[in-house]
């Protein structure tokens, strides 16, 4: 039995084993990382280049400012309000950036929706085929 799937590995082993099958299996991705929405932490990474710690630092910062800034959380409380609803969760589960040469990809884990994963790719990605591998890793692999 694989070590990563069983049911005694470490969330810590699960993160790390989740970002390499997603390095690996997305086209033209030359990063990949977890983050974490409730301290704003990278979990794990993993990409082609050295980049400082800070850059990083910055990233899972920005991640989390994307998914759950304060007027992101503000718009859901003035969705679930007008149609009375609580507790349904977070509205954004899927965010894609273009930059000027890259395509990142920002999605919520379905397992645990204060884990986001990135992608990042080339930006002569396939849109849909980032979408449809990130999606299929994260069906397959992503149970944290």
């Amino acid at each position: 039995m694989n070590s990563v799937n069983s049911e005694s590995s470490s969330m810590t082993d699960r993160v790390a084993h989740l970002v390499k099958v997603l390095r690996d299996d997305v086209p033209d991705c030359v990063a990949s990382g977890a983050i974490d929405m409730s301290t704003g932490m990278l979990l794990a990474v993993q990409t082609v280049d050295d980049h400082p710690p800070e850059v990083l630092d910055l990233l899972a910062a920005a991640t989390l400012d994307l998914f759950q800034g304060r007027n992101v959380v503000t718009i859901e409380e003035i969705w679930n309000e007008r149609r009375g609803v609580t507790g349904v969760g977070h509205f954004f589960q899927e965010i894609l950036v273009n930059s000027q040469n890259l395509t990142h990809l920002f999605i919520r884990t379905e397992s645990r929706d204060d884990v986001v994963v990135v992608v990042v790719c080339r930006k002569s990605v396939n849109v849909g085929m980032l979408f449809a591998q990130t999606r299929r890793v994260l069906k397959d692999t992503g149970r944290l």
